[in-house]
């Protein structure tokens, strides 16, 4: 982890300092994934039903890999078909790159599909940061949501 500054899905300008006083349970992805970024986003969406109250106390973040099509108003809509309580962010290619950087974030744009749309590869990890925005642990791909939401009830109630 570190420091980063992004947009929000209300062109708002963000850094991670704004997360402070929260969990930030963190991802990486892009909204034209066809399977990986929507499953983890709905393992989200469920850890934070699953912790009750204590949900006040998360931040979930969705990071996207893909700026060039991850707008403002792009990730907005998609990020509210999982959870409301969801930031989704983006930002320039530099800023993008430098906030993967930072966070050890594997991504590269893939081969085009043939249709004029690409993939892109990328890390799968949920990354759980404590209040100040010093890591915790790594869920990793298929990790289930009740015991996603298990950990961060531990960590909370230290």
């Amino acid at each position: 982890g570190g420091p980063f500054a992004l947009v929000n899905q209300d062109g708002k300008a963000v850094t991670d300092k704004d997360f402070r006083g929260k969990m930030l349970l963190l991802t990486f992805g892009y909204t034209y994934c066809p399977d990986v970024c929507p499953t983890k986003l709905q393992d989200i969406s469920l850890a934070l039903d699953n912790l009750g109250a204590d949900a006040q106390w998360v931040q979930p973040v969705f990071i996207s890999i893909d700026p060039q099509r991850d707008t403002p108003a792009q990730m907005k809509q998609y990020v509210e078909l999982y959870h409301n309580n969801i930031q989704g962010l983006s930002g320039t290619m530099e800023q993008i790159a430098a906030v993967a950087k930072v966070y050890k974030i594997y991504y590269k744009r893939a081969e085009d599909t043939g249709d004029g749309n690409y993939m892109m590869d990328h890390s799968t990890g949920i990354y759980l940061f404590d209040q100040e925005g010093k890591f915790l642990e790594i869920f990793g791909e298929g990790a289930e949501p009740a015991k996603i939401a298990d950990a961060i009830k531990q960590h909370l109630h230290k």
